[in-house]
């Protein structure tokens, strides 16, 4: 079944960033005089805005405060330069035989998400870069709105690949097709309760749904 259109999510879908995010949050905790927190904990924030977590994990901590740490990420995480992120197997392949064009659907900026697109070879495959840039990230449907108004689609002529329940939420609310990825970071049975149309456990699986 092919869609006119194709959006992606990018950490955990696309790429195995994991270690330069948590190691960035790690760095900027550190920096500040906060305790450090499991891996494990921290990589169930990816693809939520940061806002989250660091609201959960230093409590009492304002506004003010967020936002401090939250310039402080971006600046350590672009500094590493994505040397520890990888594309997951099978993501060029799928990205060029997928018919339809394609978009991104992130919660990253989209400058950022074009950099890293560029650097790992895949910014070419896509006909829009769309990042969160000042509006509500994901689970909130934001960014998977400006994708329908850059292509001028239907909800129903949409595809959004993910890999977290903040997807799943935000592919429900868009009302656009979801399909979930096992490969990524998200807790399956968390996504499960958003009853995607499609599941797949490797990227050119999405080329025979």
């Amino acid at each position: 079944m092919a869609f006119p259109v194709y959006l992606f999510d990018v950490d955990g879908t696309l790429t195995d960033s994991a270690p330069d995010i948590t190691g960035s949050v790690l760095e900027v905790l550190d920096r500040n005089g906060y305790p450090a927190q499991p891996v494990s904990l921290l990589r169930n924030y990816i693809g939520r805005h940061l806002i989250d977590l660091f609201e959960d994990v230093i409590p009492g901590i304002d506004a003010a405060g967020i936002d401090d740490l939250i310039a402080q990420y971006r600046v350590v995480y672009s500094a590493r330069g994505h040397v520890n992120t990888r594309t997951y197997d099978g993501v060029p392949e799928m990205l060029s035989a997928l018919p339809g064009r394609k978009g991104t659907a992130t919660t990253k900026g989209t400058p950022t998400t074009r950099i890293v697109l560029e650097k790992f070879g895949l910014l070419g495959y896509f006909d829009h870069v769309q990042g969160t840039d000042g509006f509500p990230a994901k689970p909130a449907p934001d960014v998977i709105h400006r994708g329908l108004e850059t292509f001028g689609v239907r909800p129903e002529d949409v595809l959004f690949v993910g890999d977290s329940t903040a997807d799943m939420a935000a592919g429900r609310a868009a009302g656009v097709r979801v399909c979930a990825v096992r490969y990524g970071y998200g807790n399956h049975l968390e996504m499960q309760a958003y009853e995607p149309d499609f599941w797949i456990d490797h990227p050119v699986e999405l080329l025979s749904l």
